[in-house]
């Protein structure tokens, strides 16, 4: 029935720092961007290899309930081939890294970094295919 993923939404409050933060910072190329101005809203839809993101402005979006326990969407999660190495290049970027954790279920190691808006952002270490 489901075949994979198609897109993940976000809506930032700032526009033009979260496009920053997504091309330059987790390297998205950017493969449409459109204003809207019935809206008053870009959409910039980037991509990451497979993973598509379709990122909206919108003039006073309410704030995220809580992190990361509100009801919703609780985090996105992005498979990396080594954590460690993909938390050091953040760290060079300036992007804030938790401390890397094991999951106790698979073994594997995982971190998460939040978005301008801070919508957490799980990296998570690739296993065997």
């Amino acid at each position: 029935m489901l075949l994979a993923v198609h897109h993940v939404a976000i809506i930032c409050s700032d526009y033009e720092t979260s496009k920053q933060f997504y091309t330059s910072k987790l390297d998205f190329v950017i493969l449409a961007e459109n204003w809207r101005p019935e809206r008053r809203s870009w959409k910039c839809d980037l991509r990451h290899g497979l993973v598509q993101i379709e990122l909206f402005s919108f003039p006073d979006p309410p704030s995220r309930p809580s992190r990361p326990e509100a009801c919703g969407l609780r985090h996105i999660a992005f498979v990396v081939a080594s954590v460690e190495a993909t938390a050091g290049l953040l760290r060079s970027r300036d992007v804030d890294v938790e401390p890397i954790r094991t999951d106790p279920y698979t073994g594997r190691l995982f971190t998460f970094i939040a978005d301008p808006d801070g919508l957490p952002i799980e990296l998570y270490q690739a296993g065997a295919l």
